[in-house]
């Protein structure tokens, strides 16, 4: 569920895989799995755009290597020495067959590191376009998810072009971490440290904000299954 707390050994467990990279191409022949950051110490440049409905997500770097002593100087690499596409190369080709209509939109979900060992579900997203551009030093692949609501996950590679989707909308990391320091990591209820969800106060669909912290709030699963039995 979006905006759950989740471990890096639970995030591997929900995917049944090790999620050694940041990006993963259709896991099992399912959806993709990113995992990303916006802190000021992140490696890569991703950045939460239009109030929490688009993500921009940086590609990945040519690994450390022999020869390779700093990978933020070379280009990004869109194929290996073999010939066989990256990462970079995977997503970047299922978004500009999308672009061209030759395909449907790729399932992406994505989970993002707020702090050391602490990650949040952001949900599922919609791969709809990437490009490659130069940042002043080497040219990187450029990724842009748009957050969606009731996506099927074993469709994931066959989505309908033109299938009617809910947008939905992501907590920013500032107020993600503004509302753990202030909730002090546990349910505001009833104390729990495990099983937490950011659980918006005001419903989005009821003109709720993501914003916010002071709409922001720590729950457990237990009050936030209940509160959410009481709305509907």
């Amino acid at each position: 569920m979006r905006g759950n707390v989740i471990s890096y050994i639970q995030m591997c467990q929900k995917e049944g895989v090790s999620l050694q990279r940041g990006m993963n191409f259709r896991l099992k022949g399912r959806h993709s799995v990113i995992l990303m950051s916006v802190r000021p110490n992140s490696p890569y440049r991703d950045e939460i755009r239009d109030d929490g409905a688009v993500l921009i997500y940086e590609g990945h770097d040519v690994p450390k290597q022999k020869g390779v002593s700093d990978p933020k100087s070379f280009d990004q690499p869109q194929r290996l020495p073999s010939g066989t596409l990256t990462e970079n190369g995977k997503f970047h080709q299922a978004a500009q067959e999308f672009k061209a209509g030759k395909k449907g939109r790729d399932i992406v979900k994505v989970y993002e590191k707020i702090k050391t060992g602490i990650w949040t579900d952001n949900g599922f997203f919609h791969l709809v376009d990437s490009w490659i551009e130069n940042d002043g030093i080497r040219n990187v692949f450029k990724f842009k998810l748009v957050a969606v609501e009731s996506v099927s996950d074993e469709l994931a590679a066959v989505e309908n072009v033109n299938q009617h989707v809910e947008h939905s909308r992501i907590i920013p990391t500032s107020v993600k971490l503004e509302v753990w320091a202030r909730d002090r990591g546990k349910c505001v209820i009833c104390g729990a440290i495990d099983e937490l969800h950011f659980d918006h106060i005001v419903p989005f669909s009821k003109g709720g904000t993501s914003l916010k912290a002071e709409n922001i709030q720590l729950l457990c699963a237990r009050h936030n299954l209940s509160k959410s039995s009481k709305i509907e």
